[in-house]
């Protein structure tokens, strides 16, 4: 039984740290949604600090009888002003979301990614208890400067040191804190659920594509998903089938240029840009292949979900990735051009390969990750840290 059917009121949980629920904007903004519309269905008050420049639009919203404030699917939205520079958005966003969830009366506030736990101290000194997920090791990332992997290392530093539980996503990072920091961690991995098959309809209309005939990468096009590796390596196989790069640019809009102009010079690389809601469902049903080429990784919810589909995946021999597939999918060195080009030209040329894949991946994914599974593991390190206990 959980703790929270021995309490009389719903524990109030506050999340700081997304740009913008609910959304597909990022791995971050989709976990915190998952998370929190579960811990709703489980008698949870929850409120969610989005950033300004992200929120829904006010039609969106609902108004509850009695309660303050906008709400979607019952939890609360409050939208935090920050300025747009990717340099300052996540310190002033998490400073001003950290002073008003002071007020919050919350049970635990729940901090997501490295640069919003700058702040976590903060509530930490006014004795309301903190959780951080750390989703990746977002300084590694080759998009940010010297100023903002500092930032993010200096938030990283923070939740080491002060958080009263720290949660991370694969293995990798939890050998990482225990070596950087003597710090021991939570491993939750993300959930995922069964992909919903869609026949080709929309993208054949847009994109021509008939199912089984493109290659898939999903991502942000930022420069650790390695895309570029990906375009250079299409560009040399003699195939029929496109390569669809789907994704927005994020705060890396040089690297997106760098990506337009590569793709441009192969008539059979199709760049949708955000995608969502059917078209997204479309064309995670129908890929021949999924790539994900990233060169850092936390937790790829797009690979989860690509296996989840029964899609054949070709990764990036980064643990991340690694632990995620197992011996479930195909892998290629990291960084390497050639080996990628070799691994993708074999599962073309040898589709019972891609077959075999394709049959073995739903059920292995779905047995080893579960939304569920993670909120009910989520929801014992609320209890351990509110003092509860768990019967």
């Amino acid at each position: 039984m959980s703790f929270r059917k021995n309490k009389k009121s719903a524990t109030r949980i506050a999340m700081i740290g997304q740009k913008h629920v609910p959304s597909r904007e990022g791995g971050v903004e989709i976990v915190v949604w998952e998370l929190a519309r579960r811990l709703r269905d489980r008698g949870y008050s929850v409120e969610c600090y989005n950033r300004s420049g992200y929120h829904l639009h006010a039609k969106d919203y609902e108004k509850i009888k009695g309660m303050p404030g906008h709400y979607y699917s019952g939890i609360r939205i409050l939208t935090i002003p920050t300025f747009r520079s990717s340099k300052l958005n996540a310190i002033v966003y998490s400073t001003l979301a950290t002073i008003r969830a002071l007020f919050g009366h919350y049970d635990v506030i729940h901090y997501h990614a490295e640069g919003p736990c700058l702040m976590l101290w903060l509530p930490k000194l006014f004795g309301i208890p903190v959780v951080a997920t750390i989703h990746g090791l977002d300084w590694q990332r080759a998009k940010w400067g010297k100023f903002a992997s500092r930032m993010l290392k200096a938030g990283e530093r923070t939740a080491a040191k002060h958080a009263d539980a720290l949660i991370v996503l694969s293995r990798n990072m939890q050998e990482y804190f225990l070596s950087e920091y003597g710090r021991k961690t939570l491993f939750i991995p993300n959930g995922i659920d069964k992909g919903y098959h869609l026949e080709p309809e929309i993208i054949t209309k847009q994109y021509g594509l008939k199912g089984d005939d493109y290659i898939l990468s999903l991502s942000r096009i930022v420069p650790e998903k390695g895309i570029h590796y990906l375009i250079e390596a299409f560009c040399q196989i003699p195939t029929d089938k496109k390569l669809v790069i789907a994704g927005m640019s994020g705060n890396a809009q040089e690297y997106m240029d760098e990506i337009t102009r590569m793709a441009a010079e192969d008539p059979r690389i199709i760049l949708t840009g955000f995608v969502h809601d059917e078209l997204l469902e479309e064309l995670q049903s129908n890929p021949y292949l999924f790539v994900l080429p990233s060169d850092v990784e936390g937790m790829s919810i797009g690979l989860l979900e690509a296996m989840s589909y029964g899609t054949c995946c070709l990764v990036s021999d980064i643990k991340e990735n690694i632990e995620v597939v197992e011996d479930k999918a195909v892998s290629f060195r990291q960084g390497s051009v050639e080996d990628l080009k070799q691994k993708l030209q074999y599962l073309l040329e040898h589709p019972e390969v891609a077959h075999a894949y394709r049959d073995a991946s739903t059920a292995f994914i779905l047995n080893k990750y579960s939304w569920e599974k993670m909120t009910d593991e989520t929801e014992k390190i609320y209890a351990s840290v509110c003092g509860e206990e768990n019967h």
